[in-house]
């Protein structure tokens, strides 16, 4: 395939949903000469399902691939052993070869819904990384001082709460570094959290004598709980969750963040989406601004024909209140915590089901068209709940 050099598509890969650009004069320079360069992104499989927000990246690889460019897809089964610590506020438990390889089972296979794999790089860095020894990792560490390390944000909020920093979470730049040395990375990719470890990559390549890498990072992804959308915050919305659980999981974002939503995760232009806010603006109910969000993510990763499925049934389920005539009732205190009251009564075994039902977003709010994501949530109006795929109740505040 030719590389395609045509300025207006080049200026929007570079612009839309992108954070920040280094160095960016020298990126489209490199661009624009139709050279094939070689697009690497990393992404540790710390869970089995990719997210929505990772998938971001992702769709951005994809984009540089359509222009005739090299995609280079690492998937860090090693680097998931050291645990990347960029954005996290506490120590990251290490994860055991077993489950790694547990986690990636499918990884190929869900990339493989964005991605052009038949002309793509799918490689593993436990293939360079697990070779390296104390020498050369000493040498690699040589290009870093403390100082540099400990300026990292979330590094600098955890030492000022004493709170513990693994020398294991200082290797992981090293790592991700050398990975670009490993792929001869023209650029590199990641979210605005990894911008710390994609610039490591420029220092090693400079430490082997390579020419350093252009970097690209993405916008973040808010979850449905408003955080940064975290596996392990249990708030995501993953790229095989079945069509009807994606679509009612879109349903239940926030409405400021719709625009985000579209303008990262679907392939609609800009000048619609300022469209839609126009017309929120004039009057327009912001569910219909979600329900064609949320048909278009399905569209995305099941198909037209699963999107509109899913629509029609989140309209007979939810919008039309087609539930069963005669449903359960309970009386609960005004302000109680849901949690307490539904482990109190029997309606779930524990504390523990509400927690993993929370974090799947199978707790429907009828009433009001959403779903529950606050594991603390209080009881203050009458409810009429989901729960599950198939479990109705109605509280009644007394």
């Amino acid at each position: 395939m030719k590389v395609i050099t045509d300025e207006k598509k080049i200026d929007e890969i570079l612009s839309t949903g992108v954070e920040d650009i280094f160095v960016k004069e020298h990126l489209k320079k490199q661009l624009m000469s139709g050279k094939v360069l070689r697009v690497k992104f990393g992404i540790d499989p710390t869970g089995p399902k990719i997210h929505l927000g990772r998938a971001i990246p992702l769709r951005k690889l994809r984009a540089f691939q359509d222009l005739g460019h090299k995609a280079v897809l690492i998937v860090g089964d090693f680097t998931a052993t050291i645990g990347d610590p960029s954005d996290k506020l506490e120590k990251r438990p290490m994860l055991t070869t077993k489950q790694i390889k547990e986690n990636m089972k499918d990884y190929k296979k869900q990339i493989g819904k964005i991605i052009d794999l038949k002309k793509a790089e799918f490689v593993y860095n436990s293939k360079w990384l697990g070779k390296l020894g104390f020498k050369e990792i000493s040498e690699l560490a040589e290009s870093f001082s403390l100082q540099q390390m400990s300026k990292r944000r979330n590094f600098q909020d955890r030492l000022e709460k004493d709170e513990e920093i693994s020398l294991r979470e200082l290797f992981y730049p090293l790592m991700q570094g050398y990975d670009s040395v490993a792929v001869k990375s023209d650029i590199e990719l990641g979210g605005f959290d990894q911008l710390f470890n994609v610039k490591a990559g420029r220092t090693i390549q400079k430490h082997y004598g390579m020419p350093e890498q252009d970097i690209l990072t993405v916008q973040m992804l808010e979850g449905t709980d408003g955080r940064k959308m975290s596996t392990s915050w249990g708030n995501v919305i993953t790229i095989v969750d079945e069509p009807n659980d994606m679509y009612g999981k879109v349903m239940s974002v926030k409405d400021e963040l719709l625009s985000k939503y579209f303008l990262l995760c679907t392939d609609i232009p800009m000048s619609q989406i300022k469209d839609f806010e126009k017309k929120i603006t004039e009057g327009m109910n912001p569910k219909d601004f979600k329900m064609g969000l949320a048909y278009e993510i399905v569209k995305i990763y099941h198909g037209a024909k699963k999107a509109k499925e899913a629509q029609e049934n989140f309209v007979k389920t939810f919008s039309k209140k087609e539930i069963p005539d005669e449903i359960e009732e309970v009386k609960c205190n005004f302000g109680e915590t849901l949690a307490d009251f539904l482990v109190l009564k029997k309606i779930l075994s524990s504390k523990g089901e509400w927690r993993r039902l929370v974090e799947q977003n199978a707790i429907h709010d009828l009433k009001n068209d959403s779903r529950i994501t606050d594991v603390n949530f209080r009881v203050l109006e009458n409810l009429t709940l989901k729960i599950g795929k198939k479990r109705f109740l109605k509280i009644l505040v007394k």
